[in-house]
């Protein structure tokens, strides 16, 4: 099982991901050591996730999600 997810970050903007674990994922963000972008920025909370049953529909899901625009991620998280 897979996760796709959507953080919002210190200045507000929205990051995009996939994980299994949702819980260790959130704390590598927070702890600066889940990538360049949420460290640069801070991990304030998930705001959006949605399960998938294997990677590769996870990445496609993910890759659909960052195309979108802030309104429609906004749309999305409700």
């Amino acid at each position: 099982m897979y996760f796709v997810y959507v953080l919002e970050c210190g200045d507000r903007s929205l990051y995009t991901g996939i994980t299994t674990d949702l819980k260790r994922r959130f704390a590598e963000h927070q702890q600066g050591d889940g990538g360049h972008y949420t460290r640069a920025r801070g991990a304030k909370k998930i705001v959006y996730t949605e399960k998938q049953p294997n990677r590769s529909s996870a990445l496609k899901r993910e890759a659909a999600i960052k195309r979108m625009s802030r309104a429609q991620k906004v749309a999305l998280i409700g």
